[in-house]
């Protein structure tokens, strides 16, 4: 079997589509569907069922893909270190929203550095965008806040983020013992927002977990990245909802402080995703076991 066409089969599989694995592979889509339709001949057997958006596999394209997919990568492996000037050195492409990659999951993994692996990151604020490259075969390990569906990519639970509302020791002053437990929502539309969207996506998760409503206020600062809104809301610019491993330090140092300690915290669970199969690889198997154990004190 010509692994050229495996190879377009799998991406196929991956990105559910063959516009979209005909861009991944730099192949025109007529010249996909050709080479797919010459595998199902030789197959004697249909892979792929036409949907109105995209293709479905068949129980047949997804026996194969389970079976070939993780043999492909290998020899992508192979391939990728014979490049390299030292043919030991393994290479993990990991994916993952900027902050927690940074803070947690790579200083987790440098030292396997000693172990000949070498990293590649990718900062995805989108759990969306993580999960499509890694079908996509862009990434190993991908770290994500949603948990995948079907059966070509595998997640594991890695840890649960606690998320807390904090701001600068003048606006906690100013507000008074209790004041956002009993008029949360009111008190929010008076007073400026840090977040890292306009949609408020972190005061609005709190807010309906500790409050059971939804925020009214806009945000005053918008910054994409949890580090610039922690200094933000530090520097006396409003309130913000931060998961406590990235403000623990600052919260012992006073330069934010708790304004709520809700009986329940607001919690976000992150997932570690690989595609199914891929775990049979020595290096990524080895970076998802350190990861996990990592996360055991996270």
């Amino acid at each position: 079997m010509d692994l050229a066409l495996l190879r377009t089969f799998v991406a196929v599989h991956r990105a559910g589509s063959f516009t979209r694995a005909a861009a991944l592979l730099g192949l025109s889509q007529p010249a996909v569907t050709s080479q797919i339709r010459t595998l199902e001949r030789q197959l004697g057997r249909p892979l792929f069922l036409r949907r109105a958006r995209g293709v479905t596999p068949t129980t047949v394209g997804d026996e194969l893909a389970h079976r070939a997919a993780p043999h492909l990568d290998a020899l992508v492996e192979i391939a990728e270190a014979g490049l390299g000037d030292d043919p030991g050195v393994r290479t993990l492409h990991l994916a993952g929203p900027p902050e927690f990659t940074s803070i947690r999951a790579l200083p987790a993994l440098t030292p396997l550095i000693a172990q000949r692996l070498a990293l590649r990151t990718t900062f995805l604020a989108h759990a969306e965008d993580a999960l499509e490259g890694l079908a996509a075969g862009h990434h190993d390990l991908a770290i994500t806040t949603a948990r995948p569906r079907g059966g070509l990519l595998t997640s594991t639970t890695l840890c649960d983020e606690e998320h807390v509302l904090v701001a600068a020791p003048r606006w906690a002053a100013r507000l008074g013992p209790g004041t956002l437990r009993h008029r949360g929502s009111v008190v929010l539309e008076q007073l400026p927002v840090v977040e890292v969207h306009e949609s408020l996506p972190l005061v609005s998760r709190y807010w309906a977990a500790v409050f059971d409503s939804r925020p009214a206020a806009s945000a005053t600062v918008v910054a994409p990245d949890l580090r610039a809104v922690l200094e933000c809301a530090a520097a006396g610019a409003g309130l913000a909802v931060l998961p406590r491993y990235l403000c623990e330090l600052a919260l012992e140092r006073g330069e934010v402080v708790a304004l709520l300690d809700p009986p329940v915290p607001p919690l976000r669970t992150y997932f570690l995703v690989v595609r199914t199969g891929t775990m049979a690889l020595p290096h990524i198997a080895r970076a998802h076991e350190w990861l996990v154990r990592a996360a055991v004190d996270w």
